[in-house]
This record gives structure tokens, C-alpha cells and sequence, in this order.
């Protein structure tokens, strides 16, 4: 089993899981980044989201992964976890969450969200580089990833493909993003390591078919 160090959150102490609705006033708000992407983001959509932490760490079967990078075989930074289309997801909130996401953005994606991946940055020396996400459809079309976040916050950095400002978004405590349009093409996105003494963050992201 994974070891993990939560920093709880003054304003989630609720051991009640549950969504708050992405429609209305405290509802989801988009960013134009240019290039026809943006993102959508909802800070604190999931309460009780320690407590789902704790469980996703604990019972989630992660992997540690090791990749060639260039001459040599590294590990790669972070544990991981894939569910598949149809797929139970290992806690009935985040079938819920993906509901809702399919339902909120129906209009506009046009297909339902139906993978879940998660990463487990167990400590601020967990990161991933920057990259999009264009293996399949997400290369040559518009899309979208949906990322819910739950334990201590970490930095997502987005910045145009080919350099330029960097947008930072910190992401954690039950915190909803949305990268749509062209992100995945026209942008990249990164969790940076970070020096500062930090607790683990676990990301579950949403896709549709064919978008990885």
C-alpha cells in the first residue's frame, strides 16, 4: 500500500461525500485561454473530499509504472490507475461525478464522459511534465478533460504549445477543472515537483471514448 500524508483542509472537515450543483451562482466559470481553448473551473464542487482521500489512497489498486526516457528506464512519478468504459469506479461519488459532467456539458461535447484515470501524487517530489492530452482523438480534434481533485492542493500549470505566460491553477479539496476546445492541442498542462513540505493529491480524470 501506498504511504501518504494528508493536510487536511480548515474548510472540508465533512466526512459527508457528496457534489455541489455545477449550475447556478456558485456554479462552474470559464477562462478563454486563445487559440479556441479554455477552461471551465469549480473550487470545492466535492465536500467531504479528505474523506475520499483517504479511502481513494487506501483502497485504489495503484500502480508505479516505469518508462524508457531516452537511454534509461525511469520511474515514473507518481502511482496510477485506469477504469475502463463500464468499469465500476471505486467510490459510487465519482460515478456520480461523472454523471453530472456528462450531463452539464452534453450540448457541447456531444458524447458522454466514460474513462476514469487517477494519479497519486504521494509528495511534493510526484509530478507530471508538460504535455497534452493527444494520444487518439484529442490530436487532431476538439475535446474535452474533466479533473477532480481531492487532497492537499498542487499547482497546474497551463501554457500555450511552443511557449508564452503560464496560467496557475492551484487544484485540490474536492476543486473541479475542465480543459476543453483546443486545450489538449494547443496547450499543455503540467504538475510541477515543488520543494515545500506538502501532503498527497490524488487527480481523477474524466474523458470520453477515444481520448487519452
Amino acid at each position: 500500500m501506498a504511504t501518504h500524508m494528508l493536510q487536511g483542509s480548515l474548510f472540508d472537515q465533512s466526512d459527508d461525500v457528496r457534489l455541489r450543483p455545477l449550475d447556478g451562482a456558485a456554479g462552474v466559470r470559464r477562462t478563454v485561454l486563445g487559440d479556441g481553448a479554455w477552461i471551465d473551473l469549480l473550487p470545492g464542487w466535492l465536500s467531504g473530499a479528505d474523506t475520499l482521500y483517504e479511502q481513494l489512497a487506501a483502497d485504489v489498486p495503484w500502480k508505479a509504472e516505469r518508462r524508457q526516457m531516452y537511454e534509461r528506464v525511469v520511474d515514473v512519478p507518481r502511482l496510477l490507475a485506469f477504469y475502463r468504459a463500464g468499469e465500476p469506479l471505486p467510490h459510487p461519488v465519482l460515478d456520480e461525478a461523472r454523471q453530472a459532467l456528462s450531463a452539464h456539458y452534453a450540448a457541447e461535447l456531444g458524447e458522454p464522459f466514460t474513462t476514469a484515470g487517477l494519479c497519486h501524487y504521494r509528495d511534493g517530489r510526484d509530478s507530471v511534465a508538460w504535455h497534452g492530452d493527444r494520444i487518439g482523438r484529442g490530436a487532431r480534434e476538439d475535446t474535452m478533460v474533466a479533473i477532480l481533485s481531492v487532497g492537499t492542493p498542487r499547482d497546474l500549470l497551463l501554457r500555450p504549445r511552443g511557449g508564452g505566460d503560464v496560467v496557475r491553477r492551484p487544484l485540490g479539496h474536492g476543486d473541479l477543472v475542465v480543459m476543453g476546445g483546443s486545450c489538449q492541442r494547443t496547450w499543455e498542462h503540467a504538475v510541477p515537483k515543488t520543494t515545500r513540505a506538502t501532503g498527497g493529491r490524488i487527480s481523477v480524470q474524466f474523458r470520453p471514448n477515444g481520448v487519452q
